[in-house]
């Protein structure tokens, strides 16, 4: 006997994996649509006259997530404003692959759209990275580098808030991977729905409740136009082995993704626990706990022939790079001067029997630039001249703020 929709009493297609439900096609569409709908009015993720970034991908997620967002916007008026922002990792034949779903999504949703990359942003591609890294954390650096470059995009931009397509599969591992990393920090913040208010741009989750699976089919039936291949670095990480748990657990307990969410928002830490407190980095201003974020570290490390700088426990590698700086440091501290500009601007009397100055050595550590400076003795009139070696060269931060970029704390 053919099933019958519990709805309409029409004939069902699908059972709906997230309550087991029999519906028709379209008794599926209209519950799921509106299961969103009341996610985003519950958690007041937008207000009228905003602009909404989309993180684009061209996956199936980011794909249902412009398309059900365009068609709530226009039958609920919202009042808010959609554009699509995407990330070019640089992975050849797969990234360039999905760009191009996310240019003909452009066309058919009729929203604007950003690409930003990371050779623009970085000076890398994730190819690159891998051929120094391996394929073993590639995905640590795509994960940091894609967080940073989504709010960059979408401060250029002009946004107030950035749209993901996170879904309920997604956070159920996030807070599975947590635990099993007593990442206490990370485990009390998975699970919002908005993250981010304290940092460059809130971020929300339109999709936190809704499964994987009833994305999968509600792209299906719509027809939706959305680039289906998995990332070609992906397969080793470590998302993917608390993915496989998660699907085991699934086919006993059908329940199980909302209940691990759900038991993610009700963990409480004790007082005494003492959590990262969220700052600014000092060299690119990005949100960070510590004084110079992930990224730049990792950047460091990927410049300095060191791309373990950033990963897991790298005592050894840190002391590498510390080494190397203060190689670099002494090579700067016996270069001799030969700045003859510099010399004649010199306002000192210290001199020798050729007229110059008594300290021919430049010294880095000189602020001021002057060639009389040394570090046992100082020019007597206090030069001021500027010598362009040892100006550090400022960088804007996504803040639009000239930061001066600190040494990194080792």
């Amino acid at each position: 006997m053919p099933a019958i929709c519990t709805v309409c009493s029409k004939g069902a297609i699908l059972k709906r994996p997230k309550t087991g439900n029999a519906l028709c096609k379209e008794c599926f569409f209209h519950a799921f649509e509106e299961e969103i709908h009341h996610t985003i009015v519950h958690a007041e993720l937008f207000k009228r006259n905003e602009t909404i970034a989309i993180g684009a991908s061209g996956g199936k997620d980011s794909t249902v997530l412009a398309y059900v967002l365009k068609l709530l916007n226009d039958r609920h008026d919202y009042g808010v404003n959609l554009v699509l922002l995407s990330v070019d990792e640089g992975i050849t034949g797969y990234r360039d692959d999905s760009l191009e779903t996310v240019k003909r999504n452009q066309e058919q949703y009729g929203l604007p759209l950003k690409i930003i990359s990371y050779e623009e942003l970085y000076g890398w591609t994730m190819d690159a990275i891998v051929k120094q890294i391996g394929l073993k954390n590639n995905c640590t650096f795509c994960g940091v580098f894609r967080r940073q470059a989504l709010d960059r995009g979408a401060l250029m931009l002009k946004v107030d808030k950035i749209a993901t397509g996170h879904n309920a599969d997604d956070i159920a591992e996030t807070v599975i991977m947590n635990v099993l990393r007593g990442d206490i920090g990370r485990l009390r913040r998975c699970t919002a729905i908005t993250t981010g208010t304290d940092g460059a741009l809130p971020r929300c989750k339109p999709f936190k409740y809704t499964y994987e699976k009833e994305i999968v089919m509600y792209a299906y039936f719509k027809k939706l136009d959305y680039f289906s291949t998995e990332c070609i670095y992906s397969p080793n990480a470590y998302r993917g082995f608390a993915r496989a748990y998660i699907k085991d657990v699934e086919k006993i307990r059908p329940s199980a993704i909302i209940d691990i969410i759900h038991s993610g928002e009700s963990l409480s830490v004790k007082k005494d626990i003492r959590l990262p407190v969220q700052g600014v980095c000092e060299r690119c201003g990005y949100i960070s706990s510590n004084a110079v974020c992930k990224a730049c570290v990792m950047l460091e490390g990927l410049n300095k022939g060191l791309p373990r700088l950033g990963i897991g426990k790298t005592h050894k590698e840190r002391r590498k790079m510390q080494e190397m700086l203060q190689q670099e440091t002494g090579a700067a501290d016996s270069t001799p001067c030969t700045d003859q500009s510099l010399k004649s601007s010199c306002k000192c009397e210290n001199k020798t029997d050729q007229s110059e100055c008594s300290s021919q050595t430049y010294d880095s550590d000189n602020a001021s630039g002057c060639s009389t400076y040394s570090k046992s003795q100082k020019c007597k009139d206090g030069c001021s001249s500027t010598n362009p070696r040892t100006v550090a060269k400022e960088k804007l931060s996504i803040f639009g703020k000239l930061k001066q970029p600190p040494s990194i704390d080792f």
